[in-house]
């Protein structure tokens, strides 16, 4: 398999290899710990970016895109703003996130997820 960002129609990548570019999340958005944010976008299907997404310990804000997603690796918590039930993320978790969802992510170990927006 190639160690591609970009897949291309019959072939395959090891998300855990993908290589991401990393920045830090704005400090508005930090809570606590040094965000740092790494991200590859894989390729688009239907209209939607398909990519692979990963975030260092700490804690942030986010308000969300409408998103569906598969944790790789890691381990965390989404707290929602509206009430939802807290979203607990480990390896194998397939999740979805509304659009405006105002969260807080608490990352225990470093998370890295597929993405679908």
């Amino acid at each position: 398999m190639p160690d591609l960002a970009t897949l291309l129609s019959n072939q395959g990548v090891q998300a855990a290899s993908v290589v991401l570019a990393y920045e830090d999340l704005p400090p508005e958005r930090t809570l606590a710990g040094r965000v740092r944010v790494g991200t590859a976008v894989l390729g688009e299907l239907g209209g939607r970016t398909i990519g692979v997404w990963e975030i260092s310990p700490s804690v942030s804000t986010d308000v969300e895109s409408e998103e569906f997603f598969v944790v790789l690796a890691g381990e965390g918590t989404i707290q929602f703003s509206d009430g939802s039930p807290d979203l607990v993320l480990r390896a194998g978790v397939v999740g979805r996130l509304a659009a405006g969802a105002a969260t807080t992510w608490t990352v225990t170990q470093t998370l890295r997820k597929i993405y679908i927006v």
